[in-house]
């Protein structure tokens, strides 16, 4: 493995010492938030480091009082990382409105572990809705006023230009990562991508966006070594759990791509600056590709699904979601049906805190079967 891929691993998997360290380093602030629908450029602008906030993957024992047990793993691990004081260097934590499960943790999370900054953005439940642009904008406006207000001075258009410049630069460095995974033989594996991108959510973007420029150059000097087989999609929500990537990818299938918010929608839109850089922000999370919990009526995502599955040339999928989690569920037979439609494999999972190894590679490996019958 490269420095560059090293150093993803190394920083994903110790998380908090990164930004402990950056805040030592610089002084600096740092924020967590809980989904990919804040705006990170605002807090970037204002000389803050945005991580986000994922689960330990490990079984909770301080959520019961604080959280409804059939609320989905995610928000239940989340609270629990807070709870146990994993997250106790934040200055702020900001979370956009998508569902009751992440609200509810939010809620809890300021009530019980309380920083000194903390904001609900509301971020419109209908996105193809013809109103929901100009109020999202008016939202971000009043989450930046709010910001500045606790900050003690203002954040200039030309501070959030800047932002949005070192965003759509990284935003780019992780498309040419995807690109490379379209190969035949991609020198760089499913869980190889999903490092490089989850580091990219907790690191400075600047120190990121360098490490990525030499990962590429290294890439090209570097082969896998192994077969690739079969070519699969990972599609779901939150699914940050690396271990279970390795598991498919070491019974003999190669993860190309997916439509995770951990992982391709994290990135995929780049902001369209403009005369106003406010609004060309906004803008940005009003078009990226939709989380199941912001499309009502139609279904934008099943476009972006499958030219996704084209362009990498995918030959099944697998559907994975949190127990429990409503919004998902709901979108999970659109998908199959389409898919079905169209013989396409698919494997439906059903995710909880800790990854059911045993049982996992049991199906995924019957699922492989039947991906190669298929080909055949």
């Amino acid at each position: 493995m490269s420095r560059s891929f090293q150093r993803f691993r190394e920083v994903v998997e110790d998380r908090h010492r990164y930004a402990v360290e950056w805040k030592a380093r610089g002084g600096g602030r740092v924020f967590g938030y809980m989904c990919t629908y804040v705006p990170e450029e605002i807090l970037y602008a204002a000389g803050i480091l945005p991580v986000r906030i994922l689960g330990g993957h490990e079984p909770q024992d301080v959520v019961e009082p604080h959280i409804h047990s059939m609320y989905c793993p995610f928000s239940r691990d989340v609270l629990g990382q807070a709870l146990k004081g994993r997250y106790d260097y934040l200055d702020g934590v900001t979370v956009g409105h998508t569902c009751i499960h992440i609200q509810q943790a939010f809620e809890s999370w300021q009530f019980h572990t309380p920083a000194s900054f903390s904001y609900l953005l509301y971020v419109p439940a209908c996105l193809h809705s013809p109103h929901a642009r100009s109020c999202f904008l008016e939202e971000v406006k009043i989450f930046k006023d709010a910001l500045e207000e606790w900050l003690g001075h203002t954040i200039p258009p030309e501070k959030l230009e800047r932002a949005t410049e070192v965003y759509n630069r990284n935003r780019r460095l992780l498309h040419q990562l995807y690109e490379i995974r379209r190969q035949d033989d991609p020198p760089v594996s499913g869980s190889m991508a999903m490092e490089a991108t989850l580091a990219s959510m907790f690191m400075d973007k600047e120190e990121h966006s360098r490490l990525m420029e030499d990962a590429l150059r290294e890439i090209g000097r570097e082969s896998n070594g192994r077969f690739p087989g079969m070519r699969l999609m990972l599609v779901g929500g939150e699914n940050d759990d690396i271990e279970f990537v390795r598991l498919v990818e070491s019974l003999g299938a190669a993860v190309v791509i997916d439509d995770l918010c951990t992982g391709s929608r994290y990135f995929w839109q780049e902001v369209v600056t403009g005369a106003d850089p406010l609004a060309a922000i906004a803008d940005r999370y009003i078009d990226a590709p939709p989380c199941p919990t912001k499309e009502l009526e139609e279904r934008r995502r099943l476009e972006h699904i499958a030219k996704l599955f084209s362009d990498y040339r995918a030959q099944g999928a697998i559907l994975v979601h949190q127990k429990f989690c409503d919004p998902h569920q709901i979108d999970l037979p659109a998908i199959q049906a389409y898919f079905q439609e169209r013989h396409i494999p698919t494997l439906h999972l059903e995710f909880d805190m800790t990854t059911p190894v045993g049982q996992f590679r049991t199906r995924i490996e019957a699922f492989l079967e039947m991906v190669q019958l298929e080909i055949l």
